[in-house]
């Protein structure tokens, strides 16, 4: 077998050798090659490439070594093969068309890298040496043998069929709007026509590296346009004779059919661009008409149509896809709520509002809530910016809405009539039921833009609670301190804890002075509590006009008074008999009742003690209260059938009285100084917000020194909002007066401020 070998020094003899051994691996290899055949080839280019020649070794061939020269013989004699070989086999596809063509190329591209491969093994000290020196004195289009019959196939084979009219390319393409259209196609040949694309894309820079040049102009830009095409036709014939939904799911199936289209048979690089173009086409071009059906899928509750939809609009980003949908949303639940409102006030707003129930309205307000919640946690995945359209859309209806009209106090106003009724002795829920409505008020409340409003009708019902004991469990109240302390901080719960600390203090008082009126009087004939607070701290104001003290109460309240002083000289004591109560039992009665009353109402009817028969000259002189202070008195006397109004300012005791309940509660509030006490709370709020603005606007130029107008308001804005929504006249008008009273001080005529130390 040696003996056959030619000898190295003959590149015509040796080259015929290899080329016969080349030819029989690239075309017949199928019939299979010996070892020792191989071998004499890999001998033969071996041997060719290592030998020594003297006439190469001159001065005048420095520049160049034998290796290399003779390298460059054969492997231009490699390329020279290449090209005929496949020009060759191009030929052979002439007059192929479709399927066929394609058929034909990958059988022709696993032959010929098969072949290409084990010839590539043979030339391997080649590559090693020769072809690696040359590409590191910088020619880089010198390529491995494996690579250069790639690029020879790209160059020669492709690229001659391909010109004609792209037909590679159309087959290609028309396969898979095949396959898009529900027929088998033979996915593995797609898969291997564009493996071949991505292996004969070269990088002469880096040939063992990926190179997309060749399958993205010749594939994946004319696929992705076709892709296009196709679906901008079926989207439009879609939606116009299918609903939203059923679009969505078609293109939820489209979306999933082209992902699984990569992984089938494209590169993995075209994942992103695919996926691009689909949600354009399928997704963005019809964005407007997806959304408009977002109402009816939250108002019907579609909760599969939901989902789907906050998906597919998600692949279009935070600007073009989830901000118009979170539009759509903090819509609908505005809508949702300012619907609930006005259905509890009906279609005459302006004749129930005023009488709206608190419970059913807090009710309405968490239900839409509520709602809200539900859509957000089980439809759009807990979306952080869905919980802040959320938060906007429940700050809107809750603020304004059917009840509040323009006036966003209203809301605090019901949300503080509800809790009272919550921690009042009249609610029989259990304790587990009240903590989760508590949850609930304050879920309600960290809505609410003046919790200021809140606060001040919260300190008013809060003390009535504790002075009429009307608290339900002191536990539940100091539970509520708690929630608004954590949400608003220990100053906006301050006095309200320390309105409890002297409820405590109060009854030890009035423990201390019974003892001492024990001690010196003997038992008390009346059973009594006296409350003693600071009037700093209590929203309570005293009466401005004069009260009798009944002469049944005289001596103890003359004992307290006196008393009180002893302990505590430096401090004035104001009775207030106007939030004060009584129980007084009758006796005049076949059947014995205890009635429940205020002050003025027990002074009134103290004096029937002697009369059956009085007139209301009598009562005035005897109570020293004036008229339009009795008058509402003694129609609730009259109203709870106690007293007859006989006529003419006559009055007379019923003594046919009858109840079913005995204890009768008189003392109910008189409608006319509820509204005047609540129109009172709310100018006492107004003139509060005036001194915190300037409050707020004083620290703030205390702590900047210097600042202009709009960064000053903008500042006093934020500060100021944590308890309630200020208006920016009144802000103006508080720089105006803090500049009267030279608090701060303008720069000349600029907007520019100083503050005065």
């Amino acid at each position: 077998m040696a003996g056959d070998v030619p000898p190295p020094t003959d590149l015509p003899k040796c080259w015929a050798f290899l080329a016969e051994g080349v030819d029989h691996i690239m075309c017949h290899l199928q019939t299979g090659v010996s070892f020792s055949k191989y071998m004499s080839l890999y001998s033969v280019a071996y041997n060719y490439c290592t030998q020594t020649n003297s006439k190469y070794s001159g001065a005048s061939h420095l520049a160049k070594s034998s290796t290399d020269f003779i390298g460059s013989d054969l492997y231009s004699r490699l390329i020279k093969y290449f090209v005929v070989h496949l020009k060759g086999v191009a030929s052979s596809a002439n007059d192929l068309q479709g399927e066929a063509l394609i058929n034909f190329y990958a059988d022709e591209w696993d032959r010929y890298t098969m072949g290409a491969n084990y010839v590539n093994r043979l030339f391997t000290y080649l590559n090693r040496h020769w072809v690696a020196r040359e590409r590191e004195e910088g020619r880089t289009h010198i390529f491995p043998v494996y690579t250069l019959a790639l690029d020879q196939w790209r160059a020669n084979l492709f690229i001659p069929i391909q010109q004609r009219r792209n037909r590679m390319t159309n087959v290609m393409l028309k396969l898979i709007e095949s396959h898009r259209n529900g027929s088998v196609i033979d996915q593995g040949l797609v898969k291997k026509v564009v493996n071949s694309l991505v292996s004969i894309g070269i990088d002469r820079k880096d040939p063992d590296g990926v190179c997309l040049d060749v399958y993205t102009t010749e594939f994946q830009t004319p696929f992705l346009e076709a892709t296009v095409q196709f679906y901008r036709k079926e989207s439009e014939t879609y939606l116009a004779t299918h609903s939203v939904p059923e679009y969505l799911k078609k293109v939820e199936e489209r979306l999933k059919e082209e992902e699984d289209r990569v992984d089938r048979y494209l590169n993995t690089s075209s994942r992103d661009l695919l996926v691009s173009v689909c949600e354009k086409t399928l997704l963005r071009a019809h964005r407007d008409k997806i959304l408009s059906s977002v109402s009816h899928m939250l108002e019907f509750g579609k909760d599969d149509d939901l989902r789907r939809l906050y998906a597919l609009v998600s692949r279009l980003g935070v600007k073009d896809g989830l901000t118009p949908l979170r539009k759509k949303f903090q819509e609908f639940l505005n809508k949702l709520g300012q619907s609930a409102v006005e259905k509890l006030i009906g279609e005459d707003a302006g004749s129930t509002a005023e009488k709206v129930d608190a419970r059913s309205y807090a009710d309405a307000l968490l239900r839409v809530h509520r709602r809200g919640l539900e859509i957000v946690k089980i439809h759009f995945g807990d979306d952080i910016f869905f919980f802040e359209s959320l938060d906007k859309a429940c700050r809107r209806y809750i603020n304004l809405n059917a009840v509040t009209g323009n006036s966003s106090g209203r809301s605090p106003e019901l949300l503080v009539k509800f809790i009272d009724a919550l921690l009042s002795k009249a609610n029989k829920a259990s304790e587990e039921t009240v903590e989760a409505s508590l949850n609930d008020v304050m879920t309600l409340f960290k809505y609410l833009d003046d919790k200021d409003i809140f606060q001040t009708f919260y300190t008013e019902r809060l003390s009535k609670r504790l002075v009429y004991d009307l608290s339900a469990s002191d536990e539940a109240e100091a539970s509520m301190l708690t929630r608004l302390k954590a949400t608003c901080g220990w100053d906006y719960t301050n006095k309200l804890e320390r309105m409890f600390t002297e409820m405590k203090t109060g009854k030890e008082k009035t423990d201390n002075f019974k003892a001492v009126m024990t001690e010196r009087y003997g038992t008390p004939s009346l059973s009594f509590v006296i409350m003693v607070g600071c009037t700093f701290l209590w929203p309570l104001n005293p009466p401005t006009h004069k009260f009798t003290v009944p002469a049944e109460l005289r001596p103890t309240y003359d004992r307290f008074t006196s008393w009180y002083k002893e302990q505590a000289r430096n401090h004035q004591l104001q009775w207030l008999w106007n939030h004060s109560s009584c129980e007084l039992m009758t006796n005049y009665l076949n059947q014995k009742y205890i009635f429940m009353t205020s002050a003025y109402q027990t002074a009134i009817l103290l004096q029937f003690n002697n009369e059956d028969t009085l007139s209301l000259e009598e009562l005035i002189t005897a109570t020293e209260l004036p008229k339009e202070e009795i008058l509402p008195v003694l129609n609730l006397l009259c109203k709870g059938k106690v007293l007859l109004d006989g006529g003419d300012h006559q009055y007379d005791l019923n003594p046919n009285f009858k109840s079913k309940k005995i204890r009768v509660k008189l003392n109910q509030p008189i409608k006319s100084a509820v509204r005047k006490e609540e129109a009172k709370i709310r100018d006492d709020v107004e003139e509060h917000r005036h001194f915190a603005i300037q409050a707020t606007v004083v620290r703030i130029m205390k702590g900047r020194k210097t600042m202009r107008n709009q960064p000053l308001i903008q500042e006093v804005v934020a500060q100021v909002s944590q308890r309630f929504v200020p208006k920016i006249p009144d802000i103006k008008k508080a720089i105006e007066v803090l500049l009267e009273k030279e608090y701060i001080e303008r720069v000349g005529d600029s907007d520019l401020f100083t503050y005065c130390s």
